[in-house]
């Protein structure tokens, strides 16, 4: 473990990754804590933050003591400073998939947010401003949910020749 983030993960179930020095799965309690020792450890770039849905693969590949949920929100963070890169994953039950928003500790991330929120249905406590940000405020579901009915609207292509 680098000591950039040897505290920050104190407690925190960790796996190896490809391309990441650690992989840490806090509870969804601890999650925003755990971000922010991160920053203050030296991680001052969120890159990435992004919803997914494991309905067809719950059987996944977790450490020990952490349950897999449905859905689960990945964190990529960044130390420049010390060329470190570190994953938070964070499981979120179907039941009631709520995670902290960290916008206040990465302003950057509202956007990434309110896409989760937007396609997955994973809402994020706290958030400034939780709308939908890719489809109509009216849509219905989320439509990256893998139990989304495919083949809701249908598709028109420009100068298709009309029904016969």
């Amino acid at each position: 473990m680098t000591d950039i983030s040897a505290d920050a993960l104190a407690d925190v179930p960790l796996a190896a990754g490809i391309g990441v020095d650690h992989i840490a799965f806090p509870a969804r309690s601890a999650y925003k804590s755990v971000v922010a020792s991160l920053r203050d450890a030296g991680f001052e770039m969120c890159a990435d933050l992004c919803g997914v849905d494991y309905l067809g693969h719950p059987g996944r590949a977790l450490p020990d003591g952490v349950a897999p949920e449905r859905f689960e929100v990945v964190v990529n963070l960044l130390s420049l400073s010390a060329k470190s890169r570190v994953r938070i994953r964070v499981q979120a039950p179907e039941a009631d998939p709520v995670v902290d928003s960290i916008f206040d500790v990465y302003p950057g991330v509202e956007a990434m947010e309110r896409e989760a929120y937007d396609l997955l249905g994973i809402r994020f406590a706290g958030h400034p401003d939780l709308t939908r940000i890719l489809m109509p405020e009216e849509w219905e579901g989320h439509p990256l949910r893998k139990d989304y009915g495919s083949g809701r609207v249908p598709v028109q292509f420009k100068e298709a020749p009309g029904p016969r």
